[in-house]
């Protein structure tokens, strides 16, 4: 059998966070264009990420282990993400397009006239990139639905950071700095309207309970306070980000 390199692991385990859990397995599309991208079967390709799987805490908690034959590299490989998740993500990203034929720039979120050159266009990209990696991270973790309303229409759904882009640059990629929120409520989150408690339940501020005549306001926001958010299959969010937002974002009064 054919050793896995540190490349291939560290596309592995890219695949691993971007895909719903519950879509790693050899006939999906995505894992049979990369298997074959490798020269790897489809098969050994979603077996490595259920080797991913074994290590994650979340998936073993929910009984759903992966096969449990993860190896050292496997479990280097893990460390190295969770250690620089933006260094990590864009070097991820840059082998993806490098097997698909592609220069980095040229993935499909892209634009043609960055107006900018240099280092800068170069810092640029890599924040596009990291984001991109970023959201679909945390959507796949929550298998596509709102973790509020369940709402599960892609183009309505947000990956929200718990602590905003601008304070934290080591956890602006950290999948559980994230939450997966429809439009209305990642806007709300963002604004300190609402916040999620250290036991992940919903908490309305006062500023929006001021509105008992606003029937949409009941409707979309206060009816779910301390309501329970559904978890994510990955990446719980880390309850020292939810206090950060508590303390420093949610409005109290």
């Amino acid at each position: 059998m054919k050793k896995w390199g540190r490349q291939e692991l560290i596309v592995a385990f890219n695949l691993y966070c971007q895909l719903p859990f519950g879509k790693i397995h050899s006939r999906n599309p995505v894992i049979m264009q990369v298997a074959k991208q490798l020269n790897r079967t489809p098969s050994s390709l979603a077996m490595k990420m259920l080797n991913f799987a074994s290590l994650d805490p979340m998936i073993i908690n929910s009984g759903r282990h992966g096969l449990g034959n993860a190896s050292n590299a496997d479990r280097a490989v893990w460390q190295e993400f969770h250690k620089d998740w933006g260094k990590m993500a864009y070097e991820s990203e840059q082998l993806l397009a490098a097997l698909a034929g592609n220069k980095t720039q040229d993935i499909k979120y892209f634009d043609d006239d960055i107006p900018v050159v240099g280092k800068e266009r170069e810092a640029l990209i890599r924040i596009r990139v990291n984001q991109s990696f970023f959201r679909a991270a945390v959507l796949a973790s929550y298998d596509y639905r709102c973790c509020i309303t369940g709402l599960s229409i892609s183009e309505l759904l947000n990956a929200s950071h718990i602590i905003p882009w601008s304070v934290d640059p080591d956890n602006r990629i950290n999948p559980k700095n994230g939450l997966c929120l429809n439009v209305i409520h990642d806007r709300a989150f963002d604004r300190g309207l609402l916040t999620i408690t250290p036991q992940y339940k919903v908490k309305i501020s006062p500023s929006i309970k001021i509105h008992p005549e606003d029937d949409a306001a009941i409707t979309f926001v206060q009816k779910f306070d301390n309501v329970r958010i559904r978890l994510p299959e990955r990446f719980r969010p880390d309850v020292d980000f939810l206090k950060y937002h508590n303390k420093n974002i949610f409005i109290e009064k």
